[in-house]
């Protein structure tokens, strides 16, 4: 524990502070600061020693253990019968958005040439909820945190764009209140640049956009559980462990979705797991975000820049499309 403290303490305080800048500024999602000044920290000269030193095995634990908890806690935001109130063929067109973009995401990738597991990790965190589906990804993968640093900067990148560049299309592509919120749910990566984006056009396009985002969310339970899959047989033959089945962190979230659905929670009790899980989830993405470096990524990263942006327009389009179903 004492090996851990100091890390652990440093990713607390950045999550504190990510919360202080989410408060004087709104418009920024507490996560994406949270990641932001992980990022900022990462290119210090004087604490990259400290972050691949003292500070490393909290960090390490923060990025990985820490995000498994908030992912499960995540789950609490999620009632089976408000998701089953957008209807069938909301819900259907927002299956099909998250599949298509991840087949093609991941498609793009590897046609690209991206190395390791990015082009899985990129695919994730755009069709799926951000960083939190890129953390989850790399867990069973067992991706490196240098192999999730470039999918988190760029699904970072994009998500912030969205915020400022969504808005501007709202009207003049012709939407109502409640369609921008749908578009914004359905193709916007993270649940705080999701809220960022969607409470301009007011409280109902706020919640309409919330539900088909927690949607997404929810299928990061199937798309996790098929690749814990697909990499145990891969692993067959491989010396060490083998993945589990089904993650046991995926197995909570979706206990915790039950739990949501069946139960009624007091208000207090989902306040205080809320602020538990963006806690948890500010510290792991400080501590993902303090493992990028910018010099790496500008010298190898153009083309995940060309992946990351591709699929951020192809869900862009899909979601549109989907909004002006009947």
């Amino acid at each position: 524990m004492t090996r851990l403290l100091p890390g652990l303490l440093v990713a607390g305080a950045a999550a504190l502070l990510a919360w202080g800048v989410h408060a004087l500024l709104p418009a920024v999602p507490l996560l994406t600061a949270a990641v932001a000044l992980g990022i900022v920290v990462g290119q210090l000269p004087g604490a990259r020693g400290l972050l691949d030193g003292v500070l490393a095995p909290g960090l390490r634990i923060a990025a990985r253990r820490l995000l498994r908890v908030g992912i499960v806690l995540l789950g609490l935001k999620l009632s089976l019968g408000d998701i089953a109130g957008l209807g069938a063929l909301t819900i259907a067109t927002t299956v099909l958005i998250v599949v298509v973009t991840f087949a093609g995401t991941l498609w793009l990738g590897r046609a690209m040439g991206l190395p390791g597991h990015q082009p899985l990790l990129v695919a994730s965190g755009f069709s799926i909820c951000g960083a939190s589906a890129i953390g989850a990804m790399g867990g069973v993968v067992k991706a490196r945190d240098d192999e999730q640093a470039t999918p988190i900067a760029l699904v970072t990148l994009c998500g912030t764009l969205a915020i400022a560049v969504l808005p501007l299309l709202w009207h003049p592509l012709g939407l109502s209140d409640l369609q921008f919120g749908h578009w914004v749910g359905a193709g916007v990566h993270d649940v705080g640049q999701v809220v960022a984006t969607a409470q301009i056009a007011g409280p109902a396009a706020l919640a309409v956009a919330v539900v088909v985002k927690l949607t997404r969310v929810l299928l990061l339970a199937p798309m996790v559980a098929v690749t814990a899959v697909v990499e145990r047989r891969r692993s067959t033959d491989a010396s060490g462990p083998r993945p589990a089945i089904v993650p046991l962190f995926v197995l909570g979230f979706l206990g915790a979705v039950l739990v949501r659905t069946v139960l009624p929670v007091p208000d207090v009790v989902l306040d205080v797991a809320d602020i538990a899980q963006t806690t948890l989830l500010a510290m792991a993405l400080f501590a993902l975000g303090a493992s990028i470096r910018v010099a790496e990524l500008a010298r190898t990263g153009w083309r995940a820049l060309v992946v990351g942006l591709t699929s951020w327009a192809l869900i862009a389009v899909l979601a549109y499309g989907a909004v002006l179903l009947p």
